[in-house]
């Protein structure tokens, strides 16, 4: 630890020079630097609060379930929600719970850490996926807050990192009340470095307790024909543009809703889909679509819903370029169609699932990708896919897997009613 805490210190004055430069040249909002500091006003109220930390949007997009049930089963709690990036943090400002906080998290750094937890004075952090940071778990087991893991994931690599620092590794596995892994290899590794049986809660993949959620607005698209590109990164926009112009070839009626993974990419986008010469509107820039629109850029946060709502087939980002994938579950949920890129990592269960059944198409290229369109838009074609997910993945939900979690959690709260 003290070794970490050296090396913390290099890097926590860099890290902050960094940011301060980029707060100078107009890159960083202030109040997003003093949050990694730790630094704000403090929290006016006694009540109870659980502090919930992932990465970004697709760690808080698989925690909304949890956060939703627990602020229905304990009217009186507050949940502060952290991540490590803008768009993380903005995705849970947009979801306007009223007991619900977003901040940046805190860099691991004692101070910041120290400030942070003085200011929120959490009953206890939930993590998910793998945001274990060794000063935070520290600074919580040193002030009795009780540290608890859902979807805990951990990699061969990982492991392997995790074994060279033994001591280090005991004090971070030490903070933590309770475990859930994301899948049973995970599970082992955890075992393997340590952590005590007593601690471990089933295996639990948050992502598959993704619901469709209602929304009041539509989209004057037919669904059959309308493609979502889902979450797409830098090297996918192209890619995914030039299969859309390619289907559109066969089939003049498709439209596509293209939503980048990070809506700050809108200007590279507008670019790419202006050089393609199809017709497009953008959401952050107030427009919105009618029949004739070909393209709609859905550059905002927290209206995926209502992108899969609109969209008979959904090609899922991440997986084209080498960013390991993201969920399949969210379409399968929509009844959306599913299309998919080589590089699935992420979610290997799951789309080894969809693989098994045949329940998805994977494309290696863009006139791969092309041909998936022109097949799927085909309605009833769409159609068996998408309920052919839903079957295949259903096995996979966390279901009942969570209860041991609102149950370790209300005992370490003090709060009863999250275990019921």
């Amino acid at each position: 630890m003290l070794l970490y805490r050296l090396l913390a210190q290099i890097a926590f004055r860099l890290y902050a020079l960094r940011l301060q430069i980029a707060v100078a040249m107009g890159r960083l909002a202030h109040e997003s630097f003093d949050e990694r500091l730790g630094r704000g006003p403090k929290r006016d109220s006694a009540a109870p609060l659980v502090w919930i930390h992932g990465a970004s949007n697709g760690e808080l997009a698989s925690a909304r379930p949890v956060i939703d049930t627990l602020i229905a089963r304990a009217p009186g709690l507050s949940i502060l929600v952290t991540a490590n990036t803008e768009t993380g943090r903005d995705l849970a400002r947009s979801w306007q719970q009223t007991r619900l906080h977003a901040d940046l998290a805190p860099l691991d750094y004692p101070g910041a850490v120290r400030r942070f937890l003085d200011r929120w004075r959490p009953a206890a952090l939930v993590v998910i996926e793998n945001e274990l940071w060794p000063e935070r778990l520290a600074a919580c087991a040193a002030r009795g807050i009780p540290v608890l893991v859902i979807g805990a994931r951990m990699s061969a690599r990982s492991y392997r990192n995790w074994t060279r620092l033994r001591s280090l590794t005991a004090r971070i596995l030490g903070a933590i009340r309770y475990l859930s892994a994301q899948d049973s290899g995970s599970e082992g590794r955890f075992r393997d470095l340590g952590l005590v049986s007593a601690r471990f809660g089933p295996v639990v993949n948050l992502k598959s307790a993704t619901t469709a959620r209602n929304t009041s607005e539509s989209l004057p698209f037919p669904r059959e024909t309308t493609l979502l590109a889902a979450s797409t990164h830098e090297g996918e926009e192209a890619a995914v543009l030039d299969a859309f112009a390619r289907a559109r070839l066969k089939i003049p009626g498709l439209r596509l809703i293209l939503a980048p993974r990070h809506p700050r990419r809108r200007d590279a986008i507008e670019a790419l889909i202006r050089a393609s010469g199809l017709a497009f509107a953008t959401r952050s820039r107030g427009a919105r679509p009618d029949p004739d629109t070909t393209v709609y850029l859905a550059d905002t946060m927290g209206e995926m819903d209502l992108w899969y709502r609109a969209a008979g087939m959904t090609f899922v980002g991440g997986s084209l370029v080498d960013r390991g994938g993201h969920t399949p579950f969210e379409p399968a949920a929509h009844g959306s169609a599913i299309l998919h890129g080589p590089h699935i990592s992420n979610s290997a269960p799951a789309y080894t699932a969809l693989a098994e059944a045949k329940a998805a198409i994977d494309v290696a290229s863009a006139a791969e990708l092309a041909a998936g369109i022109v097949a799927l838009a085909d309605g009833e074609a769409g159609a068996r896919l998408a309920a052919a997910a839903t079957a295949a993945l259903a096995p996979l939900a966390a279901g009942a897997a969570l209860d041991p979690f609102y149950t370790a959690l209300g005992e370490a709260t003090g709060l009863p009613a999250l275990a019921s």
